[in-house]
């Protein structure tokens, strides 16, 4: 299980960053990216408390990966926050994209694929053309499997399955319940309309290209 969004107690999670790690080594994960809230306000105390915790690379068979979840941020400043984002270390940008769940300014899903994030996290009913354009840019779209954010994974799978848009799975967690296993994770993927050989994409093939792995 590679599982590129999830949340610690440095945003709104529950869970420090050692047991949000050990519990998803003991679910089967080799990978996990702590992607916590920022705005400008908290980018800097965020990723330096992330960042620590790859230490744990050491003593677990398991890849940690710093990175932030961009949210709520206005639209025309968000290429500069995800600018600063990598200066400042971060692995994995996310993007928190336009659900059905939350009051996020309409214009959030463009502003994030014009800027190259890495994924655009539940984007919601995103447009064709807004879909097409991170097809073009490498953007991931997430199918999530949290609750609420889930409502539009028929949507987005299927716009993406029309216009070539790469997709990943998300757990979103914030709980230690929200973690998935393989097996889980597989059936979100089917369950939102993927094909087998799509789920794997979304689930292995292209997680791993987006943290770099290379044989």
């Amino acid at each position: 299980m590679i599982d590129l969004h999830t949340h610690s107690i440095f945003s709104d999670g529950e869970l420090i960053p050692s047991e949000l790690v050990r519990r998803a080594v003991v679910n089967g994960y080799s990978a996990i990216a702590i992607t916590d809230h920022v705005d400008f306000s908290n980018i800097e105390f965020v990723l330096n408390g992330i960042k620590k915790t790859a230490y744990l690379e050491d003593v677990w068979d398991i890849q940690v990966l710093a990175g932030v979840e961009i949210t709520h941020v206005p639209p025309q400043k968000i290429s500069k926050l995800v600018n600063k984002a990598r200066e400042l270390g971060a692995r994995i940008v996310l993007v928190h994209g336009e659900t059905l769940t939350e009051p996020v300014i309409p214009g959030t899903n463009r502003a994030a694929i014009e800027a190259g994030v890495d994924i655009l996290a539940h984007p919601g009913l995103i447009s064709k053309d807004d879909a097409v354009l991170a097809a073009q840019l490498g953007v991931c779209l997430e199918i999530s499997s949290r609750c609420g954010h889930n409502r539009a994974n028929g949507h987005v799978t299927r716009i993406a399955e029309e216009v070539g848009a790469d997709l990943v799975i998300g757990s979103d967690s914030h709980s230690p319940d929200d973690l998935l296993t393989d097996e889980i994770a597989k059936k979100v993927a089917l369950g939102a309309g993927l094909s087998e050989k799509r789920a794997y994409e979304a689930l292995v093939s292209k997680p791993l290209t987006v943290i770099g792995y290379t044989k």
